[in-house]
């Protein structure tokens, strides 16, 4: 008896097999790839806070204590977040020189990327404020005037109506806002450093910060014309009028009791 012959295989068999092969391959990457990548970036942030450490030991550590929980001088760090981090060793407040009323802006003794380190460090000592995107604190969607409204009810008090700054108490002082980055504006109103109040999204949104930002650029940009003529570094109308008429009325009864002695004289001789 003779055998039967094998049976042919289509000839589209091979490629059939090839792409189920291939989505099992791809259903599988699916499948681990998140897995992967989700611990690369938790070793990359584990890396990134032992790094941190280490600067917050040689730098940090002396006032604020060995584990963030501060000492007589310097506060705790706990919850302090992310943002308030960027802010202070960003702009150079710290570390501080010196304790003082209040600790002035200096240049900056760390890269971008050890800040960045110290700042995952100290968030993983309790939640706080993250560091601002570039989209939460960049000019697309604000509203200028609508900041200027809330920078003159929230902030002008302290730091005049252009941000120019002015005096407080006890030695301390509001800032100059001209020149500062968007970034850091937005910083400090997340976290309220020193002397200032923080101002948390209950109590000005992410579009209100972000007004404010596009307010203080264009009062303060290249591009701004004053309409005010000398405005005395712009610390706003009660000021500049109360210059106004001690100088300029002074200027006037200067030269009212000159014309009147010059005409006294006059009439003697």
């Amino acid at each position: 008896m003779k055998k039967l012959s094998a049976r042919r295989r289509h000839p589209l068999a091979a490629l059939v097999v090839l792409l189920l092969a291939l989505a099992c391959t791809g259903g599988l990457y699916a499948v681990f790839a998140p897995a992967d990548k989700a611990q690369a970036d938790e070793t990359a942030q584990s890396l990134a806070i032992e790094e941190g450490k280490q600067l917050y030991s040689v730098g940090c550590a002396t006032c604020h204590g060995t584990d963030g929980q501060g000492t007589t001088d310097g506060p705790s760090l706990v919850g302090v977040g992310a943002a308030a981090v960027d802010f202070q060793v960003a702009t150079g407040r710290m570390p501080a020189q010196q304790p003082g009323a209040q600790v002035p802006k200096k240049r900056n003794i760390y890269s971008q990327a050890e800040i960045d380190q110290l700042a995952a460090y100290i968030a993983s000592l309790g939640a706080g404020p993250s560091i601002p995107t570039e989209e939460q604190y960049g000019p697309e969607g604000a509203d200028i005037a609508k900041g200027g409204e809330l920078f003159r009810t929230n902030c002008a008090q302290c730091h005049n109506f252009t941000g120019k700054g002015g005096a407080l108490t006890h030695g301390k002082f509001a800032p100059n806002l001209e020149g500062v980055s968007a970034k850091h504006i937005y910083e400090a109103m997340q976290t309220g450093p020193q002397n200032m109040p923080s101002f948390p999204d209950s109590t000005l949104t992410e579009q209100n910060k972000k007004d404010i930002i596009a307010y203080l650029n264009a009062v303060n940009g290249e591009d701004t014309v004053s309409r005010g003529g000398l405005e005395l570094g712009g610390i706003g109308p009660v000021a500049e009028g109360l210059f106004g008429w001690i100088f300029g009325l002074g200027t006037l009864i200067a030269v009212a009791v000159w014309v009147a002695a010059r005409t006294a004289k006059a009439k003697k001789s």
